[in-house]
């Protein structure tokens, strides 16, 4: 079933009135791969009556209105990725394209939209329902934050936006006590996962350094980031707040994880998998071909990659659904008219962390000090390979499945330190589930860069290839890797880019095509070395390149060869 997205809907349905108005910068595309679907159908789920508005006009108030307005509250977010990052390139560039919009043409998702379109509901909606924000745009701009855009520390979204609430995080549970509360007429501060606004700070906050300390300090800004980054965590995080002029952000501590039966739910609601028919005269909407018959298997990374922000926004903790949860959507999936075989991809943040765990706290509870993936692969971690090999071969079995793929990204050094089913679980990728091309994130292959990135040794990168390459001899396969790498991450100088040049041109042998320019996307590690030009854990300077020529010159040293 489709969430309502317009009035004739609503009244189709007998609904006078809505509960919640959701308005996303992304078309409509009835999938649990975009957050606003998922939380309408959550939000539908439990008796709540939900429509949703997708890339509103704001050229005046038709679209808006089109519901009217909500009892319990408008939910406001940018879309699947934050709106600068949508809108322009590492290098500042307008982004023709956008694959989240019909047509593909990137013309319909505003600059900073979440501040965009909740003054825009202010403007038109003077005593309108409270104003929630949420997705990823809300959970990296929830506290003060460098913006590479404006190249200075900008105020929480929260103010700049007029909200009242902001949900940080996957939103589920914390959108479904809102809502519960508001219909109950209960007071909503003290909902973890959430912020909200007090002109004086609760007496058990924990003070981050204040939004005009940081913004011209940046060693207060990195006290203020090493303080939040240590209370992200959902089971030992305390509540914390930030003055911003004469009032206080009020951060409270995140909601916890969904249990595996209920992101078993959360995949078991109706989703149509397609777009919305308001669509259906706009264009394709080219996101489609990626999520259309894909698989969601789990959430969370405990890769903490410093330049990712997974970590920030879905958490550390690894939740897996259950292999039945996993087979019953893939049955759904072949009966749908659109299907014509072939399941996409099979993964989540990192294909290969399904079902895996730490053996010293099953419940999914990480150390506070210690990184589970660096240096290297903590001794405690229980790795799901052998899970995921029986998950694949019941996923190719079900009568109309002719091909599984795998095309999420694998993660070698987890392979290559299972000694039980590392190899043969890449065994049964290579002989099933590549599509010609294997998805690996590097990034680079200087020593130091990595560290900075949190990224394995280069030497594990070659063992892998090696074991990749003989098992595709064995198997009579011609199947590739295909790499991903990060030029001008903080840390890093031309001579870097050009000894990992050396080192693909020695051990790959490729020529590199998905080279990207290092982004600062608000609230990660190395966007705080960005800013602060200091590596934020032990606080020594770094180079870190930001003029914007020679970031490209950094690109083009190994994506057109060496400078002599």
């Amino acid at each position: 079933m489709f969430i309502p997205a317009t009035a004739d809907e609503t009244r189709a349905l007998g609904w006078d009135r809505l509960d919640v108005i959701i308005v996303s910068g992304d078309a409509y595309i009835d999938s649990p791969f975009i957050g606003a679907s998922v939380i309408g159908h959550v939000l539908m789920s439990r008796g709540y009556r939900v429509g949703i508005i997708p890339q509103p006009d704001l050229s005046d108030e038709r679209d808006i209105l089109r519901f009217g307005e909500p009892l319990l509250f408008w939910g406001v977010t940018s879309g699947s990725i934050d709106s600068m990052i949508s809108n322009y390139t590492a290098s500042g560039k307008r982004r023709k394209m956008d694959d989240l919009t019909p047509g593909g043409v990137n013309d319909r998702r505003p600059d900073r939209a979440l501040i965009a379109y909740c003054n825009h509901i202010r403007r038109y909606c003077k005593e309108t329902a409270p104003i929630v924000i949420g997705g990823i745009e809300a959970s990296l701009r929830r506290i003060a934050h460098y913006d590479a855009w404006d190249n200075a520390v900008r105020r929480s979204v929260l103010f700049d936006s007029r909200a009242d609430i902001l949900v940080y995080g996957m939103g589920e549970l914390a959108v479904t006590e809102l809502a519960r509360r508001l219909r109950a007429g209960e007071e909503c501060s003290s909902v973890p996962g959430t912020c909200h606004i007090e002109k004086n700070p609760p007496p058990d906050c924990l003070h981050l350094p204040s939004f005009e300390d940081v913004r011209g300090n940046p060693d207060a800004f990195i006290e203020m980031f090493a303080a939040f980054y240590k209370n992200c965590g959902a089971h030992d995080a305390q509540r914390m707040c930030q003055k911003h002029g004469d009032r206080f952000l009020v951060h409270n501590p995140p909601m916890r994880p969904l249990a595996a039966r209920e992101l078993d739910e959360v995949y078991a609601l109706p989703y149509e998998l397609m777009p919305h028919p308001i669509h259906e005269n706009e264009g394709k909407i080219r996101a489609t071909d990626t999520i259309n018959f894909s698989i969601t298997t789990h959430r969370g990374c405990y890769g903490e990659c410093s330049f990712c922000a997974i970590a920030v926004h879905q958490g550390r903790s690894v939740v897996s659904r259950s292999e039945d949860s996993i087979i019953e959507e893939a049955k759904r999936m072949t009966a749908h008219p659109g299907f014509r075989g072939v399941i996409q991809d099979v993964g989540g943040p990192t294909a290969n962390m399904y079902m895996s765990s730490c053996g010293k706290s099953p419940s999914g509870v990480h150390c506070a000090a210690k990184s589970c993936l660096h240096p290297s692969p903590c001794k405690n971690l229980s790795y799901g390979h052998a899970a995921q090999i029986s998950l694949l071969c019941r996923l190719r079995e079900l009568p109309g499945v002719k091909k599984v793929f795998v095309n999420s990204g694998v993660r070698h050094d987890l392979v290559l330190a299972d000694k039980d089913y590392g190899r043969p679980y890449l065994e049964e990728l290579v002989r099933h589930h590549v599509s010609g091309q294997m998805k690996l994130a590097p990034e680079h292959s200087v020593g130091r860069i990595l560290a900075l990135m949190k990224k394995p040794p280069a030497e594990s990168l070659v063992r892998f290839k090696r074991l990749f390459d003989s098992l595709n001899a064995k198997l009579g396969k011609k199947q590739f890797l295909t790499y991903y790498f990060i030029a001008a991450h903080p840390g890093c100088d031309e001579s870097d880019m050009l000894s990992l040049k050396k080192f693909i041109d020695k051990n790959l042998r490729i020529k590199p095509e998905q080279v990207q320019i290092f982004t600062p996307s608000p609230s990660t590690h190395s966007t705080a070395m960005y800013y602060a030009e200091k590596d934020p854990e032990g606080g020594k300077p770094l180079f870190v390149e930001k003029n914007t020529g020679k970031k490209i010159r950094q690109k083009s040293a190994i994506t057109r060869g060496s400078r002599n």
